[in-house]
């Protein structure tokens, strides 16, 4: 005789159903921190941390790499990570492919800890594209974002952890914009890394078509997409940046001829997102902490993880360089240099856009806040003219 659903066994059934589903269909994006800081900020309170950050305040405070807290930080990204995988193999692959309703998009994964302050910019270039692209945010939760989120925006702030210099939190960073953007949308075929210090540099459409060169013939099979990530050998600085976590510790993993330096801002095809996502073995060494001799000048595991990764694992399906310009002329203190109003130029946009690869930048950085207005003074005059 069937079991009466008011018994205890069945209302424990029922509610173990109910958070099985709840698991399955919860958002994948969270709610952007913003207001919430806002509505502290003007209480004078301390805004409450984005979701998934808790772990990430343990670790900053001082507990070690090793503790508890790592643990806990490692078992919710893998989770994600897994979780980014199953969904592919189940059909993002396939949608990827072709498959998905609608044209491939272009996502932009905004990696910051301070306010999006080229925002209005970044509207301007999306403007119209909508169907076309869709943006990701990692804002890490000990910042204070006290500029409202503008339209494209509101609501793409991902479950976000803390991240600092010298250590791999940036490498895992963005792999959480890497795996919210593969699970939120199949159509998603292109990923690129971008600051809140980043500018476009190039209309839309141009990237677009940069991207997804229209085929020769209607009857030509999908190419394959390259990655355009930037991957150098034989830099000055390599022999110490191998050897910044101690003689030997990157070994057998990664010997030294497969080590690689590249920026850390990268535009990923779809493969190469999962292949990030997916990927542990070469993550177990490059997440060790540098030694402390070695963390103010030579441990930027987030430029040497991503391209060595890539140029192990499919060195012929990369670009070796990034449509990212960065500028290290007079770089202090591992910084690159950074723009001002004053330097705001038709010129400039000029000498940024140069390259000498198959395509020019299409982003740049970096950039001062107060460089908005003169930014916008010529966006659609200069930088959106193609």
């Amino acid at each position: 005789m069937p079991m009466a659903m008011s018994s205890p066994m069945g209302l424990s059934l029922l509610l173990l159903a109910s958070l099985t589903a709840l698991l399955v269909v919860a958002p994948r994006l969270s709610p952007p921190p913003q207001a919430a800081a806002a509505a502290a900020a003007a209480a004078g309170e301390e805004a409450p941390p984005a979701a998934g950050a808790s772990g990430a305040k343990a670790l900053a405070s001082g507990g070690g790499v090793w503790g508890a807290a790592l643990v806990e930080e490692e078992a919710d990204d893998l989770r994600l990570f897994r979780r980014a995988a199953l969904e592919e193999a189940g059909g993002g692959a396939a949608a990827a492919a072709g498959e998905a309703r609608g044209p491939p998009k272009v996502a932009f994964l905004f990696l910051t800890n301070s306010d999006l302050t080229f925002a209005p910019l970044w509207e301007r270039f999306f403007a119209g594209n909508e169907a076309r692209l869709t943006v990701y945010v990692h804002a890490d939760p000990s910042s204070r974002l006290r500029l409202p989120p503008t339209p494209s925006f509101r609501g793409r702030f991902v479950a976000a952890k803390a991240t600092r210099r010298a250590d791999a939190s940036l490498i895992a960073a963005a792999r959480r914009l890497l795996a919210a953007a593969l699970l939120d949308d199949p159509s998603n075929a292109y990923f690129a890394l971008v600051s809140q210090h980043c500018v476009p540099l190039h209309s839309f459409n141009r990237l677009y078509t940069t991207l997804f060169p229209p085929h020769p013939s209607a009857a030509a099979a999908p190419r394959r997409l390259p990655s355009y990530i930037e991957v150098l050998t034989g830099e000055p600085q390599m022999p110490e940046r191998y050897a910044a976590r101690g003689e030997g510790a990157m070994l057998p993993e990664v010997p030294y001829d497969r080590f690689r330096i590249g920026s850390q801002f990268f535009t990923l095809a779809r493969r190469h997102a999962l292949l990030v996502v997916r990927e542990r073995r070469l993550w177990r060494k490059f997440r060790l902490p540098c030694l402390p001799d070695m963390a103010q000048d030579m441990c930027y595991p987030e430029e040497n993880y991503f391209p060595t990764l890539l140029d192990m694992a499919d060195p012929a399906g990369v670009a070796r360089y990034t449509l990212t310009r960065v500028n290290w002329t007079g770089s202090v203190a591992g910084h690159p240099r950074t723009y001002a109003a004053a330097e705001v130029t038709p010129q400039l946009i000029d000498e940024l856009r140069a390259s000498n690869n198959t395509h020019p930048h299409m982003f740049a950085r970096k950039f001062a806040p107060d460089c908005l207005g003169p930014l916008l003074a010529i966006a659609d005059t200069i930088i959106f003219k193609d």
